[in-house]
């Protein structure tokens, strides 16, 4: 096995989001994925979706606070999007390169993950069986990612690093954690 744990950045790097504090643990056991993510601080700005009596697959929940990871087979262009809403609402997105081919993957038909509110923070935590996408044999690349939405109406990018002008979790060059 092997875990990592990370702290994420806000886009730009120049803002000061200091009452907020987004951390994420991930690691590989042969084939299952272990991802987890604490967002602590004063989460009465932000707007997070009450947890659903019916999680289901949904789109563009990246318009909304959403976690996010994007996994991708080393040397090859084909990558992955996986959103997870703390209502309980997810998606799984196949990309053939760079923003291009997106499909919904059909490969999961369920991705079931725990949310716990913790008054002044958010867990997130997921395993996930990778089998039906890549072979454990192969070797992946991860960027670890989330979109906050505040109850005015900003919204903030972070991400383990931010390789772009602009904040763009697709770029390749910011894959970096490698399982």
């Amino acid at each position: 096995m092997n875990k990592q744990t990370f702290s994420l950045q806000p886009f730009p790097c120049t803002e000061s989001f200091a009452h907020l504090k987004i951390t994420s643990n991930i690691s590989r056991n042969a084939n299952q994925i272990t991802i987890s993510y604490n967002l602590g601080g004063d989460l009465k700005e932000i707007a997070i979706a009450p947890k659903s009596n019916a999680p289901s697959r949904k789109h563009e929940l990246w318009e909304d606070t959403c976690f996010e990871f994007f996994l991708g087979i080393k040397d090859s262009q084909r990558y992955w999007e996986f959103n997870l809403s703390p209502a309980g609402h997810w998606n799984v997105y196949r990309f053939d390169g760079y923003r291009q081919g997106m499909q919904e993957e059909t490969a999961f038909e369920k991705l079931p993950f725990n949310i716990q509110n913790q008054g002044d923070g958010l867990a997130l935590a997921l395993n996930v069986d990778l089998d039906k996408i890549v072979s454990a044999k192969q070797k992946i690349e991860v960027a670890i990612t989330t979109v906050i939405n505040y109850r005015d109406g900003e919204i903030t990018y972070w991400a383990l690093t931010h390789k772009g002008a602009e904040a763009d979790f697709h770029l390749r060059d910011s894959f970096i954690v490698e399982l």
